[in-house]
């Protein structure tokens, strides 16, 4: 599972992103590898990157494909970068589970 997108801690899972603001929709594209090796979901949302409104629309979607109330994830890295990671509490396993599911 070392090339998943997301690692477990002890609270919840870490999810690596980058996203795409205005993108015309929002969704999850997959995974991809970052030219440094790095694995990340690749998101696009509608918002548009300004006042923290592409940061929250990626939030929602996070927290809607993991199954759980927005208000269970947050942003812990990347606020103002493309790349960023979302922070979701709960049962790591059952969080993990939720995501490979779709």
């Amino acid at each position: 599972m070392s090339d998943a997108p997301w690692r477990a801690t002890l609270d919840g899972i870490v999810v690596a992103c980058r996203l795409t603001p205005k993108g015309g929709r929002d969704a999850i594209d997959g995974a991809a590898t970052l030219s440094d090796g790095t694995r990340v979901l690749l998101a696009r949302v509608r918002a548009a990157p300004e006042d923290g409104k592409a940061n929250d629309a990626l939030l929602r979607l996070i927290a809607d494909k993991a199954g759980v109330s927005p208000s269970r994830a947050r942003l812990v890295a990347g606020v103002k970068s493309r790349l960023k990671q979302v922070a979701i509490s709960g049962d790591p396993a059952a969080l993990i589970a939720k995501l490979e599911k779709k």
